[in-house]
């Protein structure tokens, strides 16, 4: 998305850390794509797993790697400025709501639309059954696309949330969190756990509005924080309730992102800890002029990267079929070659990604001027 906080001699000083934190976070997700998924084919087409169904005590880098929490809470924080620097303009809720809407919708469906197109075209000349599965898979990273603009939708509800409730809010939502995990773990009402889809990665987006107050702590409150988050995570994941991985396994019972569980909430809390002590270091870094030229770059390619980055793959995925030889029916079970050929799955997708953000993601890319 683009920068929403305005640069320094315009307003307040421009925080580059939350740039850094925004795009590391979605370059992160892109690059985890790119180098862990796994193709495997069977009767109805391609389903996608991960090394971590394969290798035993690997989750725990998820940790660490699942920066969805950590997205969304800095998304409250943007959201938060936004709005305040609206407000000064006199720009009401509606108008507010609905441009954040629009400016992040219309790319996402004008991408799902044209796949879903040369999807059925695709199908149709040449009678492949199983494209409708390339399509989902292609577009299916777009879903968190679609719960943050219900979260920006929601923001009139959120912001009055915080006006009169404050920290209150955040502990609702944790509760409702809980409680949903009860409704579906402890009496089997599986459908109630959707709910958690809005209510976790809501209270990941009403933590961002608390950004300003977690940076003014003193850093024994980072520390603090940081353990917390990390002592929640060992006693809800060794309680045997819950996995310990952060993102989906193939062959698991449960899932702790589809939908979330309150585990997602003890990690909210460990990220936000970990990402205030390293601050110090990394705002020291990002002072320096070629880190700041580094994270300008970031950020101008974060979106469009993360939004074209499944069509790159697929690009690099049919190339090496048609260079290499392999497609339907292979299956790859991840051995020493396979780990030391991510750097090249990374490199090759990379390359066929930047040819479609050049042609489609101009709008993204282009320098702003300051």
């Amino acid at each position: 998305m683009p920068p929403e906080v305005p640069p320094a001699g315009g307003g307040p000083r421009r925080d580059r850390y939350v740039d850094w934190l925004r795009a590391f976070s979605l370059i992160v997700v892109v690059v985890w794509h790119w180098a862990f998924t796994i193709l495997q084919w069977g009767p109805d087409g391609p389903s996608p797993t991960s090394p971590l169904g394969f290798t035993s005590g690997l989750w725990i880098l998820t940790w660490l790697l699942q920066v969805l929490p950590l997205f969304f809470y800095v998304g409250g924080h943007v959201h938060l400025l936004s709005w305040n620097r609206a407000c000064e303009r006199g720009v009401g809720i509606g108008t507010f709501v609905w441009r954040r809407i629009r400016s992040l919708a219309i790319p996402a469906l004008a991408l799902a639309g044209t796949w879903i197109v040369f999807g059925a075209l695709v199908a149709w000349a040449f009678g492949i059954e199983w494209m409708d599965r390339v399509v989902l898979l292609v577009i299916s990273p777009l879903w968190f696309i679609g719960v943050y603009l219900v979260l920006i939708a929601l923001l009139p509800i959120s912001l009055w949330l915080h006006r009169h409730y404050d920290v209150l809010a955040l502990i609702w939502l944790a509760g409702a969190a809980l409680v949903v995990d009860v409704l579906r773990l402890r009496y089997g009402y599986e459908a109630a756990g959707w709910l958690n889809m809005i209510i976790v990665w809501g209270l990941a987006h009403q933590a961002g509005f608390f950004y300003d107050r977690v940076v003014e702590l003193p850093r024994r409150f980072d520390v603090a924080i940081l353990w917390t988050g990390l002592f929640a995570l060992f006693g809800l994941v060794y309680s045997g309730i819950y996995p310990g991985s952060m993102v989906g396994v193939p062959g698991d019972k449960l899932s702790n992102m589809a939908p979330p569980t309150f585990v997602i909430v003890a990690l909210l809390i460990f990220q936000i800890g970990l990402v205030e002590v390293l601050r110090p270091s990394m705002e020291r870094l990002l002072e320096r002029p070629r880190w700041q030229r580094v994270n300008e770059t970031v950020n101008r390619f974060a979106l469009p990267l993360f939004l074209f980055h499944t069509t790159g793959m697929a690009i690099w995925v049919a190339l090496t079929w048609w260079l290499v030889g392999g497609g339907p029916g292979v299956g790859v079970r991840p051995d020493l070659f396979w780990w030391l050929e991510r750097p090249l799955a990374v490199a090759g997708a990379l390359v066929c990604t930047l040819p479609v953000i050049m042609l489609f993601g101009r709008k993204w890319t282009a320098r702003r001027r300051r």
